[in-house]
């Protein structure tokens, strides 16, 4: 009998395990930040021939690639693949979800002879590492993807169980899946890019236990290449989901995605809101002390009984109380629940939270004048949320608003805004935008081109509009990479330049202060 010599492509199908043989196999891997070195130091361990593709060796990963056993190429511009990569002969090439579609490396990969994989469908494919292998759950959106994956890991611990958040909240998957210990529950962070890599059948096809689509709008359309895309990536969240594909009441093209999914049998809907919730739904139920967020689709008698989770004075205490943020918790909650959570740990989880830095964080008050850091409020949806939780704003806004028309935003917004101070290297699309729409709110605009002097000049033009009872809200509504490394750094530069003006306004009057400064 004549031996079969496996494709390459036979020999990938059937690398669905840890255990499996990977050995050998030739791996280029596009990009060396974060989820790269991931990728390059999983497969290393494994045996395979890593060669990482970067534009530079100016990193500390970079340093460590030979000491995991891996290879570098240094591709400066990464313009076109050069003819050591092409000669390298990769059977699979794994691309970090930095590099769009359009990007010449990508299009090079998807006409190349080979397979080409993301770091979370590599994930799956290893996840049993360990016998304690972990059900995963999916958490993506337009807005409130970390806070809610916080949230679903922070109830899943306070059940007693092992668990990672991970994903694009900053821990890359492949951390996770090699946790030596193994894990209960991977709550899993999923961005458009990710999803745009996933495969929905086949060997490298996720099944969740429980996915959540928490809103839809547009963004990242320069990456994607339109609204459709993105929305089509968006939806693969809910492709092959086991017990629940949990969708946002208020946005029915949540729901339409769960329609469209196909799921596993016996797989239900559970739809969130604010309201009170129908069977099978999570919501709130108004009470003379407040409102009570329950669960009427994880019990038996769900059509006469709900499930008490925690009130809204829990959510307060936490600073959840932001209609958005009740969203993302009863969200959180329905996830947990598809996989078994008991209720009150919903309760205890949501006690001991605190939202994430540089998410309608509360950075000062003096003066009767609130200043809130919504860095994180990246698209015009978020800063939508941001702006309707309070009555009169000193809006900060402006950077990169990738693709994403922000005109309807600042037509809406004209109820709540004294005034704008404009940031971003490129303001005209802003200044059309308030000139048009609302052309009675002062326009004051931040011509530095000094990364260092932006903020502390955006916010004395801020000063200088507030009247008490205002706050002053950093809620960009775009990225930051024109004048900031990322949206952390631009909120920690708006709240130093926040503390440095009231220091120096204050000419030595104790009222002054930010939040939790020792008093007399």
């Amino acid at each position: 009998m004549t031996d079969v010599v496996p494709t390459p492509s036979s020999r990938l199908d059937g690398l669905t395990s840890w255990h499996a043989d990977w050995s050998g196999l030739r791996v280029a891997v596009l990009g060396l930040g974060v989820t790269g070195f991931a990728v390059a130091d999983t497969l290393a361990e494994l045996g395979a021939r890593v060669l990482v593709v970067a534009p530079s060796a100016d990193d500390e990963r970079a340093e460590l690639l030979s000491l995991i056993g891996a290879e570098l190429l240094i591709v400066p511009g990464m313009t076109e693949a050069p003819e050591a990569l092409v000669a390298f002969d990769a059977e699979l090439v794994v691309v970090s979800p930095g590099f769009a579609p359009h990007h010449p490396m990508s299009r090079w990969a998807a006409e190349a002879p080979a397979a080409v994989w993301g770091d979370v469908e590599l994930a799956w494919r290893l996840r049993d590492k360990t016998p304690r292998v972990a059900d995963w759950v999916l958490v993506t959106g337009t807005n409130g993807k970390t806070t809610t994956t916080q949230l679903a890991a922070a109830m899943a611990a306070a059940d007693g169980r092992s668990v990672a958040a991970c994903g694009n909240i900053g821990v890359p998957v492949l951390d996770a899946v090699r946790d030596p210990e193994g894990l209960d529950l991977l709550v899993v962070e999923l961005s458009s890019h990710q999803l745009h890599a996933l495969p929905t059948a086949g060997p490298g096809a996720l099944r969740p236990r429980a996915s959540v689509c928490l809103n839809i709008e547009d963004d990242h359309l320069e990456w994607h290449g339109g609204a459709e895309a993105y929305r089509a990536a968006k939806a693969k969240v809910y492709e092959n989901t086991v017990v629940a594909c949990v969708y946002n009441k208020a946005d029915d093209a949540t729901l339409h995605m769960v329609e469209e999914a196909d799921v596993a049998e016996g797989c239900r809907a559970v739809g969130f809101g604010l309201g009170a919730p129908g069977p099978s739904d999570f919501g709130v139920v108004a009470g003379d002390d407040g409102g009570v967020l329950v669960d009427r689709a994880f019990l038996d008698d769900r059509r006469h009984r709900a499930l008490e989770l925690a009130g809204t004075d829990d959510l307060e205490a936490s600073g959840l109380g932001a209609d958005h943020l009740v969203a993302d918790v009863l969200a959180a909650a329905a996830l947990v629940r598809a996989v078994g959570v008991d209720p009150s740990a919903v309760r205890i989880a949501v006690r001991a939270f605190r939202v994430d830095h540089h998410r309608t964080e509360v950075v000062a008050e003096a003066a009767d004048v609130t200043w809130v850091d919504d860095s994180k409020a990246t698209n015009p949806h978020a800063a939508q949320a941001s702006l309707g939780a309070y009555p009169s704003v000193v809006w900060i806004v402006g950077g990169t608003f990738k693709g994403v028309d922000v005109a309807p935003l600042v037509r809406d917004a004209t109820a709540h805004v004294r005034a704008a101070v404009l940031i971003g290297v490129d303001r005209s699309e802003l200044v059309e935008a308030f000139a048009r729409h609302a052309p009675r709110v002062p326009v004051l605009e931040v011509d530095e081109t000094d990364t260092e002097k932006v903020m502390p000049t955006a916010v004395r033009l801020a000063a200088g509009a507030a009247e008490p009872g205002d706050t002053v809200l950093l809620a960009p509504a775009a990225a930051s990479f024109d004048q900031f490394t990322d949206y952390t750094a631009r909120g920690r530069a708006f709240a130093s330049a926040v503390h440095e003006h009231l220091r120096g306004d204050a000419d030595g009057r104790p009222d002054v202060q930010p939040p939790g400064a020792p008093t007399d």
